[in-house]
């Protein structure tokens, strides 16, 4: 039997993304789901954002498209880029002000979008080293 996690490398990475592309997806699904893109684009307008509507329905098709596309492992490194951009100005436009907690001991700050961020950097991490050694791998010496 294989030790606590009792799965390889291999098996947590896959977790791992798959994980986060769920968390990205059911953001925009609730999103859709209860109406609240224009909420949120009053509040972003309210931000200094001329078009605050448009870029969050650009948002929620980036999370949904994005995230399907993480699941099923392609552009995972682009994808992660961009997902870390996006939670680096939610952080900026909405998280700092909160605080650092999320619950317990604050409302809504940052250290949920910092784990993602850095969950994000291993994923994109992780498969440059993938394409590297597939590549190394159909390449004879």
């Amino acid at each position: 039997m294989r030790p606590f996690p009792f799965l390889t490398l291999a098996q947590t990475l896959l977790l791992l993304r798959l994980a986060t592309a769920f968390i990205f997806f059911a953001h925009a699904a609730v999103r859709v789901w209860n109406g609240s893109i224009e909420q949120f684009g009053d509040f972003l307008n309210t931000k200094g954002l001329i078009y605050g509507h448009l870029t969050v329905w650009g948002i929620t098709a980036f999370e949904i498209v994005g995230s399907v596309l993480m699941a099923l492992g392609y552009f995972v490194r682009v994808l992660s880029a961009g997902f870390i951009a996006m939670l680096l100005i939610g952080i900026v436009l909405i998280h700092a002000s909160l605080g650092w907690f999320v619950g317990e001991h604050g409302t809504g700050g940052s250290e949920y979008s910092f784990l993602l961020i850095i969950a994000l950097l291993v994923l994109a991490a992780t498969e440059e080293k993938r394409q590297t050694q597939a590549i190394s791998e159909a390449q004879p010496l």
